[in-house]
């Protein structure tokens, strides 16, 4: 490669570095200066209502990785019950301080290994799975819980910059606990593994929302 060449090619390296970790401040500094102290993609994204719409009255409803519990609370406003489970005590904490209501209970727990043993109606995982390693085991437990789940994960194609950091060998993740960041194709395909499938979906700021059944068919 010709010495200039070379030199933008780390120039460009060191500017990709810069963004990933501009985009990972922003994201938590912005929280402090939100009247309800959370992250802004919350209100801009409106990603609740997803969740919220996909729920009827009589659902009894799962929410894994609930952190501070702002949408379980909201689901709840729906729903019959809520059952909020996060590893986070201070999650955990900050929900039942901020967001209780009858219908929810907040639950502090390693969801992999303690997991309610009632089943439910609908299960919600809002970016939550793409931070688990066995996701395989892990998504044949939740068959046998609740015959449909609602899933939010992000897309690895979710803009060209992603692609070309992923190129240059560099770290593409929004997030460095990232376990996997998918395309439509490997999501489907994930599922389709453990014997879910997508019924329905829409691609939202880079980001796959789904209803996920067992016996549904993807659109």
């Amino acid at each position: 490669m010709q010495p200039g060449k070379r030199i933008t090619l780390g120039i460009i390296k060191i500017l990709l570095g810069i963004h990933s970790f501009s985009y990972r401040v922003v994201g938590f500094l912005s929280q402090r200066v939100e009247d309800d102290g959370l992250h802004p993609k919350h209100r801009l994204m409106n990603y609740h209502k997803f969740f919220v719409d996909n729920v009827d009255g009589n659902d009894v409803v799962l929410d894994i990785g609930c952190g501070n519990g702002a949408l379980s609370y909201d689901v709840a406003n729906k729903a019959k019950r809520v059952v909020g489970i996060d590893l986070s005590e201070k999650n955990i904490s900050v929900a039942k301080e901020r967001y209780s209501r009858e219908n929810v209970e907040y639950i502090c727990g390693d969801a992999l290994k303690d997991l309610p043993g009632e089943k439910f109606d609908v299960i919600i995982m809002s970016n939550v799975l793409e931070h688990i390693e066995n996701r395989e085991e892990f998504l044949k437990r939740l068959k046998g819980k609740a015959a449909k789940l609602l899933i939010r994960v992000p897309m690895m194609n979710r803009d060209w910059i992603t692609l070309y950091k992923k190129e240059m060998k560099l770290d593409y993740r929004l997030d460095k606990e990232h376990s996997v960041e998918y395309t439509l194709e490997s999501f489907d395909g994930e599922l389709r593994e453990v014997g879910l499938k997508i019924k329905d979906y829409s691609v939202q700021f880079g980001e796959i929302w789904a209803v996920v059944t067992t016996d549904g068919v993807m659109e």
